[in-house]
């Protein structure tokens, strides 16, 4: 009995081991062959975005696909658990509907369409939707964080605040406006300049006066200050505005005028003309008056005159003639001894070392030397008189 108990043993062992083999074949196959991804009735629900966070107030749109295996199905949808204060619907084709129509290996598009109500504050919300057809059921939990909506805020930031130039220059500023809110604006922009300053605002080569800017955007804007010319020399405050509804910014900027000097070539009275004598050096007063806001250095005189003609000044150069005051120059003209008597052309130049070159044409006069006249006389006084005394002398013969 010993020896059948044994063998039954024994024997019970390996038919065990032999049916075992098959199931080990069959789990080693199918860690090999790759898991079909549906199986018969089965079916898929899947978004690409599954978490979003949106404003308070804001409807979400949450685009779906549903995809079924092998067998062309009818799916009911709904959500589950919704929310208090949230109203859901589903649209296909742009229309309402509660049902979608799945065929094999096609995506069917669904669109999810969540409405918080006006009550519906700020937090968290889980939502599960269900595809559930005659054979199958998929379900897709989603999250919508809900946040509160910012104010309306404008920011405007300027590059360089202060620049320095001439009267003459055009103060460009680069800024940039910025909406910080989440309502789109239609934003304003105001200067308040002193007294000698024309303020515009250019986007993109043209001048505006408004620039619409949507939520959380921003864009570059050239705020241009031109001062007259004959403005004078000093630090300029330019303030800038821009308000968009109950939304506001403000921008501080400054112009430094270093000044410029502006010369005039003139005559004591007024007066470009003058005479001379061919030959003959003769003096002519010039005025160099300063009509700029700044001082003028280092002047130097200089002059285009005819052919054979002298123009020496004196001085021949000013050190500084401040703003609005001048300085008397004399020019020695000596026209050409073969000069003819008419009316010849000088022009006077004063060039500052930190400014522009001005000028002015004198009208010179050449008139004959007298001496020549005052011999002509009394040559012909001679000749009258050796005529009187021939006609005398012979007269009585």
């Amino acid at each position: 009995m010993k020896h059948i108990t044994k063998y039954t043993i024994a024997i019970i062992v390996i038919l065990t081991m032999l049916a075992a083999v098959p199931q080990l074949a069959l789990a080693q196959t199918g860690t090999e062959e790759e898991k079909p991804a549906f199986e018969v009735g089965e079916l898929a629900l899947t978004t690409t975005f599954p978490n979003q966070t949106v404003e308070m107030g804001e409807n979400v749109s949450i685009d779906l696909k549903l995809r079924t295996s092998t067998e062309p199905q009818t799916v009911q949808l709904a959500v589950n658990d919704l929310p208090e204060g949230w109203e859901a619907s589903f649209r296909g084709g742009a229309k309402v509907i509660s049902a979608a129509y799945v065929e094999p290996g096609t995506d069917t598009n669904i669109t999810l369409r969540l409405e918080p109500s006006d009550t519906v504050k700020a937090g968290t919300y889980r939502f599960l939707v269900t595809a559930k057809s005659s054979r199958a059921t998929a379900t897709l939990p989603l999250e919508i964080t809900v946040q509160e909506k910012l104010p309306p805020s404008l920011t405007l930031t300027v590059d360089l605040p202060t620049l320095r130039g001439k009267p003459n220059t055009t103060f460009r500023y680069n800024a940039t406006l910025k909406n910080e809110g989440d309502e789109n604006l239609a934003v304003n922009l105001v200067a308040d300049a002193p007294p000698g300053f024309i303020v515009t605002f250019k986007m993109t080569g043209q001048e505006v006066t408004s620039v619409p800017l949507d939520a959380n955007q921003s864009k570059s804007l050239s705020i241009e200050a031109r001062a007259y010319p004959d403005l004078a020399a000093g630090s300029y405050p330019i303030t800038v505005r821009a308000e968009g509804g109950e939304a506001s910014a403000t921008l501080n900027l400054t112009a430094e005028v270093t000044g410029e000097s502006d010369l005039t070539v003139t005559a004591p009275d007024g007066r470009l003309s003058g005479t001379a004598y061919a030959g003959s050096e003769t003096p002519l007063k010039v005025i160099i008056r300063n009509n700029g806001s700044a001082p003028a250095r280092a002047i130097t005189l200089s002059s285009s005159e005819p052919a054979g003609w002298s123009v020496d000044f004196v001085p021949k150069e000013i050190d500084e003639i401040p703003a609005g005051q001048q300085a008397e120059v004399t020019a020695k003209i000596r026209p050409s001894d073969k000069a003819l008597a008419g009316d010849y052309m000088v022009t006077v130049r004063a060039q500052p070392t930190d400014g522009t070159t001005k000028s002015a044409d004198f009208r010179i006069t050449v008139l004959t030397s007298t001496l020549w006249g005052v011999v002509g006389v009394v040559l012909i006084a001679v000749a009258v008189g050796v005529v009187a005394v021939a006609v005398l002398r012979f007269g009585r013969r």
